[in-house]
């Protein structure tokens, strides 16, 4: 599921306290949302130019180090170079994904070693005092159990995701339907149910 406390208490509730799997994009996004608010913070020390220019190269920053290019990581390290705490926000970020995907990497069979990594995580973010990561830490602390399941049963959400998203486009591609039986003919024929009963109108 994701991140939702609300909806997590609904579900212990209803399914007398299953076991919950926390879904990987919603809890890494937590430090890219950290990072790009320390970005969003930094860019208004700057002069006019390189704060426009800086949320315009937001990408850059989102970006893994290794699939950067030549141009954008100049980008990386000019701002960088213009503000420790942006240059710190993204060694975290960049340290975190490292995690996540050596996590993923060792799954079930090595837990104990994935938890203790992010116990060392928590302790780098604390000692550097950025508020914005600061509290991305508190919410996985509190969802700890259930991202630590998502790497013991190697459970996520993308196909499902990925299904949303895609018909999201059809809808807005569309700007509206009139018929609601349109609109679910046209999703179901992308994603190649072709068995619809019924004609075509």
């Amino acid at each position: 599921m994701d991140m939702s406390p609300s909806y997590k208490a609904a579900v212990d509730q209803a399914l007398n306290q299953p076991v919950i799997v926390a879904d990987r994009f919603h809890f890494v996004r937590y430090m890219y949302w950290a990072l790009d608010r320390v970005r969003r913070r930094v860019q208004h020390e700057f002069d006019d130019y390189d704060r426009n220019k800086c949320k315009n190269m937001r990408h850059v920053f989102m970006k893994r180090r290794s699939t950067l290019s030549t141009k954008q990581d100049w980008y990386l390290h000019h701002y960088c170079d213009k503000s420790d705490v942006l240059t710190s926000a993204y060694l975290l970020k960049e340290w975190f994904c490292d995690w996540f995907d050596n996590a993923k990497r060792l799954g079930s069979e090595a837990l104990s070693t994935i938890k203790t990594d992010l116990y060392d995580f928590y302790d780098t973010v604390r000692a550097s005092a950025i508020p914005e990561f600061e509290k991305a830490i508190e919410t996985l602390q509190n969802w700890q159990k259930e991202i630590m399941n998502s790497f013991s049963y190697n459970l996520h959400n993308g196909y499902i995701e990925g299904i949303n998203n895609q018909t999201k486009v059809i809808k807005r591609q569309a700007f509206g339907f009139r018929r609601f039986d349109r609109l679910r003919r046209k999703v179901l024929l992308h994603h190649k149910y072709k068995n619809i009963q019924g004609q075509m109108a």
